[in-house]
């Protein structure tokens, strides 16, 4: 086999979790990376014997655990200076009274800092690629995603209707909307080596019109991209959908009657959903972006399991640091197999212990994250052919020992401490628990000082909880 011997390094001596169809795990495995892609896997004697004289650099992991790099849905990266401004209140005062001011007073440079912020906090958790779920700004989002060395599809937060909007946003057309993110695909898509796609948004059937809608609906058909919309959040919203729209049920099933329903639909929550909405979700082949905190600090259930058996590709968001806090899909591995075996209490009458295992959950984070965000031919899964998207953890720290299965263990015991170090497209951003390509300690001070003045401009007050000396 020829190869560049300056472009290859060899992984070995660590258990490697595939995520492949026959769901192969190496427990003493080795893997080849050339440039950006993996160009061989087995156990470690055989990619030693191979490939050590081709080599540029040789890695023993120790016994470490190798993942597909994780893998988050739904996550609003301009929103992350909002952290902790929105916490306990109910939906409208967190919507109208600090989101909406928030993000309507940000600048470029703003989003820019809160991607990068979020951005540290995503690759500690594992994280190699995510869906923005819609923020202000692209460009500031781009640059701070190029900069990190992440992979990101990246949505402009758009709305052309609806009660509450901030003034600025309220002036936005139908055809400005369509159009700016037409602008933004050119600008942006396929950039920074291929690790940034551009998205068509759609933030809620509550503030969009028909036409909206439907125009986004072609626009990405025609682009051939993707669509990131929040889907049957609240029971209000499905409530405004029948009254508006002459539907029997909600959200669901007006975009299945208007030809929404695609697969390169992205449905973030889709918590209040029916039997038939469900099957409408399957036969399209629209991915649901799971976001268990979120879900449960404002939302409710939503029918994973249900969607689960009916064939719906489910993954996993963090959602947006106002709704969550914590940006870690680690977390929500755990959170989401605890939830849904909980909920069985209220759907069934009875526990299930055996609803979503680890397993599952594992694959929702890599593999369906992957499908997700229409991806999965490079994405999800460590196989020659994908990008080299990977990350090392270490299970010999006090929140891992002893493992006696490591998919479990990975799932119900793995926290943010074990996440080593991550490449992504052939490139460590992480070593050591170090980042590699921004300094942390001086985006954070900037962060400090950045969202307290957007906080000031945005006329956000947080109320005294205590009695504050």
């Amino acid at each position: 086999m020829e190869a560049k011997a300056n472009s290859v390094v060899v992984v070995h001596n660590t258990t490697i979790v595939t995520m492949d169809a026959d769901s192969r795990v190496f427990q003493n495995g080795g893997i080849v990376i050339e440039d950006d892609k993996i160009i061989a896997i087995g156990h470690s004697s055989s990619v030693l014997h191979h490939f050590s004289a081709l080599a540029h650099q040789i890695i023993d992991l120790n016994a470490q655990i190798l993942l597909p790099g994780l893998i988050n849905t739904h996550v609003h990266t301009s929103q992350h200076l909002a952290r902790g401004i929105a916490d306990d209140v109910d939906l409208l005062t967190w919507l109208h009274g600090r989101i909406w001011p928030y993000e309507s007073n940000m600048t470029e440079e703003d989003s820019y800092i809160s991607t990068l912020l979020c951005g540290i906090e995503l690759i500690h958790s594992g994280v190699t690629c995510f869906a923005e779920a819609g923020g202000q700004y692209v460009s500031g989002m781009a640059k701070a995603v190029e900069l990190l060395g992440l992979r990101a599809c990246l949505t402009q937060s758009t709305m052309d209707s609806g009660e509450g909007l901030p003034e600025l946003w309220a002036a936005r057309t139908t055809a400005d909307c369509i159009q700016s993110q037409r602008e933004l695909y050119e600008k942006h898509h396929d950039t920074a080596d291929g690790r940034i796609r551009v998205w068509f948004g759609i933030r809620q059937i509550m503030n969009s019109t028909d036409r909206l809608l439907l125009e986004t609906r072609d626009a990405a058909r025609e682009l051939k991209t993707g669509i990131h919309m929040h889907v049957a959040e609240i029971p209000y919203e499905n409530q405004i959908v029948i009254e508006t729209r002459n539907v029997d049920h909600g959200t669901v099933t007006y975009l299945e009657k208007i030809g929404l329903l695609k697969n390169n639909l992205l449905a973030a929550h889709t918590v209040w959903v029916n039997n038939t909405e469900i099957a409408f979700l399957s036969k399209a082949g629209v991915k649901v972006s799971h976001c268990p905190a979120a879900a449960m600090r404002m939302l409710g259930f939503a029918p994973i399991r249900e969607m689960h058996d009916a064939g719906v590709c489910v993954s996993l968001g963090t959602d947006g640091a106002p709704s969550n806090n914590r940006m870690t899909i680690v977390d929500e591995m755990y959170l989401a197999s605890l939830i849904n075996k909980g909920r069985e209490v209220y759907a069934t009458g009875t526990t299930d212990p055996t609803a979503l295992p680890a397993e599952t959950v594992l694959k929702m984070a890599t593999v369906n994250g992957a499908k997700s965000v229409l991806w999965d031919d490079e994405i999800g899964s460590l196989e020659v052919g994908k990008k080299a998207d990977m990350v090392v953890v270490n299970p010999s720290h006090w929140s891992m020992v002893p493992v006696h299965d490591c998919i479990s263990s990975l799932v119900y015991c793995m926290r943010t401490e074990n996440v080593v170090s991550v490449m992504c497209n052939g490139k460590w951003i992480m070593k050591d628990k170090k980042i590699l390509n921004v300094n942390e300690e001086e985006v954070i001070s900037v962060a400090k000082l950045a969202s307290m003045e957007l906080l000031k401009r945005a006329g956000i007050q947080i109320p005294n909880r205590m009695n504050i000396l």
